[in-house]
């Protein structure tokens, strides 16, 4: 569903993407003149299996996550996207999304490019296009991973591993100074798709890492106050 708000300057936003790192203005300003800016409200589906994506869209604000259905109709998560970063790239390379989905999580804003200005603008520059194979492999891995944690970690093992694997550096302002904590600004909801269970155990494994005093627990986010503990849990 889209949304009525004033849209921001494309081109400034555009240079924040990590595909178009090392371009310069003027090639800035022309892959800018390719794309059309969208706002849309969470819960908005970009593509499934059944609506393949015609488009390329570039991920500036907000969030989106990346799931696969099985069979018996079953989610798997296989990334949660930041702003920074492209999806529905795999249809635009001509590729079948099987049972693929991409969903907003939180509001949206996103640059919108046609297959036809994908390979007239992005894959005929070299540089580009080895970022997005790179970033093509990258998900592919991840994926892998992500399986492969499915089928043989715990379900706290996995927490723990997505804790780890979405946090950040965040400075908190501390009497005698600063200290540098890792925050992961994800609900329960959002962790519990990523780990592939219930919110409710999200909550209940939390705690149990909050009482050993390896998190704490902020409204919307996790900061982590002992990382090698998780690392621990998480490759036994």
């Amino acid at each position: 569903m889209l949304m009525s708000e004033a849209l921001p300057d494309k081109t400034t936003h555009l240079r924040t993407i990590d595909i178009f790192a090392d371009l310069t203005k003027a090639e800035i300003e022309q892959v800018g003149k390719r794309t059309a800016m969208q706002r849309v409200r969470p819960g908005t589906v970009f593509y499934s299996s059944e609506q393949t994506a015609e488009v390329l869209f570039i991920l500036k604000e907000g969030r989106v996550r990346l799931y696969h259905l099985s069979p018996e109709g079953k989610e798997l998560t296989t990334a949660i996207l930041e702003a920074g970063t492209i999806f529905g790239e795999m249809a635009m390379l001509g590729q079948r999304l099987h049972e693929s989905y991409a969903e907003a999580l939180t509001p949206c804003l996103l640059c919108l490019m046609s297959r036809e200005d994908v390979k007239a603008s992005l894959l005929s520059d070299p540089r580009i296009a080895a970022r997005i194979a790179e970033m093509l492999g990258n998900r592919l891995i991840e994926t892998q991973r992500r399986l492969s944690d499915f089928a043989f970690k715990s379900i706290p093992q996995r927490l723990a591993s997505v804790l780890l694997q979405h946090a950040r550096p965040v400075r908190r302002k501390l009497l005698g100074g600063g200290e540098v904590e890792l925050e992961v600004p994800f609900t329960h909801e959002a962790m519990g798709a990523l780990v592939g269970t219930h919110r409710e155990t999200i909550t209940k494994v939390l705690n149990e890492f909050r009482t050993a005093g390896w998190i704490e627990l902020k409204r919307g986010r996790v900061l982590i106050l002992d990382s090698q503990q998780l690392v621990a849990i998480s490759d036994p």
